[in-house]
């Protein structure tokens, strides 16, 4: 199955390894942002808070630029200074001694990691060809987590907040993995150009900007479908589903270290075998799918709450398992929703759409955190629940709309045929 989900050019599978490699670094840290600023550098809750606020505020705005540049000079030549701009501010944080310091390092964290994502699937969407491309996204996010549970696993090992000097250190490794896709991509000379001529042979030049991806009918409904499911799925891990699951259900924060944990088991182990079972089968169909899962991941942690310190295993066992089935729909969101964008887009605006497909997960990581704290906070979390089941539910309803608006192609009910590809005898 590894083997049928690897890209068929060389160039891709490079390109995979740097995505694996510069994952590792970012598990190192991504769990221990707000503990560093606040417990190792001294920032007060509110003001660490503020920190990475703004640096969520900054990508976002800067996306669409990102967007821009990609489709007028090439993914390669925005990506590369960015993910430049991302090693220097992420060793930076290992020197941050106050709130105006951090404020500057996170500006150009922010100003770096604006583009890479869009630019980095631009640059994978144009080594692939359109009936791999699914595959080669689900082993990308795959790989993505495979690096994040390792980093994660080792920073766990070394650092100490008594010991500043070990989480310099992860940052410090931080910012040497992210180099390892810069000169991965380096090594490919003839990787990440601008198309020439794009735009003549379609008609469509992209001097329409972000009106002409807007004008997209089926693409709008997409960017719908990603904002309500986001918001009520990705959005709510961080502060609804660690929030629920401590002040509701009750169980420790280890419970929940668990739980993500499991999460990424669950991708990992999982994700190959989605990848077989989504082929030749409708994308629309599987994107209401993950919000039916999303939806039931959410009861379960809901039920875990009606159970609540009764039964403090029986309730620890729901935290788990909702994050574990959680994670079996992030399987088969994260090979459709970049597969569909791409099989959308034109290649002179291929980077303009995976602007607005990125901007999706900022705008709703926004709008979640805001809305869980005081959802929570009413009847017990049932509010909560009953919302975020509801909106992923829309969600599907939103994404089964969407079929009649795409061409069998498009949808993936049906291939092209590759030169690689056996001819298939006509039936009698």
């Amino acid at each position: 199955m590894l083997h049928r989900a690897l890209p068929r050019r060389p160039e891709a599978r490079r390109i995979l390894v740097g995505t694996l490699l510069s994952a590792v670094g970012r598990g190192l840290t991504l769990p221990f942002l707000f503990i560093y600023l606040a417990d190792v550098r001294g920032l007060t809750d509110a003001r660490a808070g503020l920190v990475i606020g703004w640096y969520g505020a900054v990508t976002l705005a800067l996306s669409p630029l990102g967007g821009t540049l990609i489709d007028r000079f090439g993914a390669r030549r925005v990506v590369l200074p960015c993910l430049v701009i991302e090693a220097i501010g992420t060793g930076s944080l290992a020197l941050v001694d106050s709130t105006a310091s951090a404020f500057g390092v996170m500006t150009l964290v922010a100003v770096g990691s604006s583009a890479i994502w869009s630019g980095q699937t631009t640059i994978l969407a144009s080594l692939t060809d359109d009936d791999e491309r699914q595959r080669v996204f689900g082993l990308n996010f795959a790989l993505l987590n495979l690096g994040i549970g390792i980093g994660g696993l080792t920073s766990g090992a070394i650092v100490d907040t008594a010991r500043p000097a070990t989480f310099q250190l992860i940052y410090l490794l931080d910012a040497i993995s992210y180099l390892m896709p810069a000169l991965i991509l380096l090594s490919l000379p003839t990787v990440g150009h601008r198309l020439a001529g794009a735009g003549r042979s379609t008609g469509r030049g992209s001097a329409g900007g972000y009106l002409a991806v807007l004008r997209d009918r089926p693409f709008r409904r997409l960017v719908i479908f990603g904002l309500v499911l986001t918001t009520c799925g990705y959005a709510q891990i961080e502060v609804g589903f660690t929030a629920y699951a401590v002040r509701v259900v009750e169980v420790t924060p280890r419970v929940v270290a668990w739980a993500l944990a499991g999460n990424t088991v669950m991708i990992v182990l999982a994700q190959l075998v989605v990848l077989r079972r989504l082929e030749g089968r409708s994308r629309t169909a599987s994107l209401a799918v993950v919000g039916a899962v999303f939806a039931s991941a959410w009861l379960v942690l809901g039920a875990a709450g009606l159970v609540g310190p009764g039964n403090a295993l029986l309730a620890a066992l729901g935290v788990v398992a909702c994050a574990a089935i959680f994670g079996f729909g992030e399987t088969m969101l994260s090979p459709v929703m970049p597969a569909l964008t791409n099989a959308l887009a034109t290649d002179e605006l291929r980077g303009r759409y995976n602007a607005i497909s990125s901007m999706i997960f900022g705008i709703s990581g926004v709008i979640g955190p805001v809305t869980a704290g005081p959802l929570i906070g009413m009847a017990d979390g049932r509010i909560w629940v009953v919302c975020v089941v509801g909106g992923c539910l829309t969600a599907s309803v939103v994404a089964l709309s969407l079929r009649r608006l795409l061409t069998p192609l498009q949808d993936g009910r049906t291939t092209t045929l590759t030169p690689s590809a056996e001819p298939v005898p006509a039936p009698a």
